[in-house]
């Protein structure tokens, strides 16, 4: 594989920075990897696991003359980021992230940065529910989507070389307004999260089960809900704030829908409750004819 970029830099190095880090090395994509993050030990950590060539706990100091420059941060701290980094971007400069909302994004970091670099707003919907640098891992985004939300008269050569960087890495690049992406991710990421932080939240809070209950019968479905409520809580905080509005629409529709299940069940409907599960449990097999997933028995999960 051949060199894509001469320098990038890596702000921010958990699940998606240590993966990004991972395929870059593995690949062969840049002569040189910067990586920064604001926490010494997490520093220390990425680079005993030698996913860089140089370490700094400044953002500022990580970007200068870097090619490309991909801010992997809680959505929250995007402005600040965008702040450090903005006079010492070289120009022609690539500037892209990794957030799970994008007009919030958008609106935090455009206004800081230079017009002489090419900023293109991203979210690879790769990840797991672990965090930090030992959570990444090589080949995490291959067959995934990555999104891309460009803004007006974003250089097309800029998005060209920013696509073929993810698509090197496995990914399959889209395009949508941040708008729209905003309400696409809030059902199908950021929704399905605040349910299972919620259930899991709800289980601990029932004085008539007890803890060792929760964990003893968790081979049901609640354990797949604890996958999704052992996410960083940090990063889906932020989320949650700064994909508010998206975010409250969708929890309206569901609770109206689910407010419709409730009826149907009080009322021994089994005729609506079974067309809905009946129309449920098709969209689970589109996701795995659509290659977002593979038909294992017990979602693949290795037994003794």
């Amino acid at each position: 594989m051949s060199i894509q970029f001469e320098r990038i830099a890596l702000i921010g190095i958990g699940l998606i920075g240590s993966s990004i880090a991972h395929d870059i090395k593995r690949l062969g994509l840049a002569e040189e990897v910067v990586i920064a993050t604001r926490s010494a030990p997490t520093l220390k950590r990425a680079e005993e696991l030698k996913l860089g060539n140089r370490y700094t706990t400044s953002a500022a100091e990580a970007v200068r003359d870097a090619d490309l420059v991909i801010v992997s941060v809680p959505v929250g701290a995007s402005e600040s980021v965008a702040k450090e980094i903005a006079p010492h971007l070289k120009a022609g400069a690539i500037v892209t992230d990794v957030g799970s909302t994008k007009a919030s994004v958008i609106a935090q970091m455009q206004p800081h940065l230079p017009d002489n670099v090419h900023f293109i707003p991203g979210h690879p919907l790769a990840g797991t529910e672990k965090s930090g640098p030992d959570a990444g891992f090589p080949g995490l985004f291959a067959g995934r989507w990555c999104i891309f939300t460009p803004l007006p008269g974003t250089d097309e050569t800029a998005l060209k070389k920013l696509r073929s960087f993810w698509e090197t890495l496995g990914s399959r690049v889209d395009e949508m307004d941040p708008e729209h992406h905003d309400k696409v991710l809030a059902i199908v990421s950021h929704l399905p999260h605040i349910i299972a932080y919620n259930i899991v939240g709800t289980a601990d809070d029932l004085e008539t089960v007890t803890e060792s209950e929760v964990i003893k019968y968790s081979a049901s479905g609640f354990r797949d809900f604890t996958r999704l409520a052992a996410s960083d809580p940090t990063m889906w905080r932020d989320v949650c704030l700064h994909n508010r509005d998206a975010i409250l629409e969708m929890l309206s529709r569901f609770s109206e829908d689910l407010a419709y299940l409730q009826r149907a069940i009080r009322w021994g409907d089994g005729e609506k409750i079974f067309e809905l599960f009946t129309r449920t449990r098709a969209i689970r097999r589109s996701i795995v004819e659509a290659g977002q997933d593979v038909e294992a028995p017990d979602f693949g999960r290795p037994h003794g």
